[in-house]
């Protein structure tokens, strides 16, 4: 027996010796992540809270009354804890490849849209203007068609299907970090990811 005991010894320290690098990957640590909550109530056309996606109809001649409605949280896993949210919003042109409406929902458990419905990664650009930084949770907002085009500079006039509103987010966590950038394996909608990044409404015409 003490023979196995010391061979087995020998085997362990064999494989540790063998590592030869150390590897970023092995230096994680852990965040919070956004965490969103779209009101589906108030939305021109018929959405999914898995979206994180609203719309806005052109069809409407009262487009510029139409409502757009979400509450901002966090959530730290109990293992960070978030000090402020700075949040971000943009106006962009329609993608070259946009996702369908309606939503097509897809699985696991027919509960997530099969794509998702804003470009990832949620990285902050030159079009992203700080709106402001948030230190108490959740907070809510609502903005009308009108309020998001003035914020963002645009005319309601010139905006086509499937050009959208977007806002981003930045968290500051207590311990000092500032997590800037959330990759698609923290919030893509379309495999039920656990944080939000991202939220907008998208321009229709139906």
């Amino acid at each position: 027996m003490r023979y196995l005991i010391i061979a087995i010894l020998i085997i362990y320290a064999g494989i540790n010796s063998c590592k030869k690098a150390d590897y970023e990957w092995e230096q994680y640590e852990y965040t919070a992540v956004p965490v969103v909550t779209i009101d589906t109530t108030k939305t021109a056309l018929p959405t999914r809270q898995a979206g994180k996606v609203a719309f806005f109809n052109l069809n409407d001649p009262a487009l510029a009354d139409q409502t757009f409605a979400f509450s901002l949280n966090w959530t730290g896993f109990e293992k960070a804890v978030v000090k402020s949210i700075e949040v971000y919003s943009s106006y962009n042109k329609a993608e070259s490849s946009v996702p369908a409406y309606p939503l097509v929902i897809s699985s696991p458990g027919n509960q997530y849209p099969n794509i998702a419905q804003f470009p990832l990664p949620s990285i902050i650009g030159t079009k992203d203007k700080l709106y402001e930084t948030v230190t108490t949770f959740p907070k809510s907002y609502s903005f009308t068609a009108a309020q998001l085009a003035e914020m963002n500079n645009v005319s309601l006039g010139v905006v086509a299907v499937n050009d959208y509103f977007l806002f981003k987010f930045i968290l500051n966590l207590e311990d000092g970090r500032r997590i800037v950038t959330f990759f698609n394996n923290i919030c893509d909608e379309s495999r039920g990811e656990p944080g939000d990044c991202r939220v907008g409404v998208r321009f229709k015409k139906q």
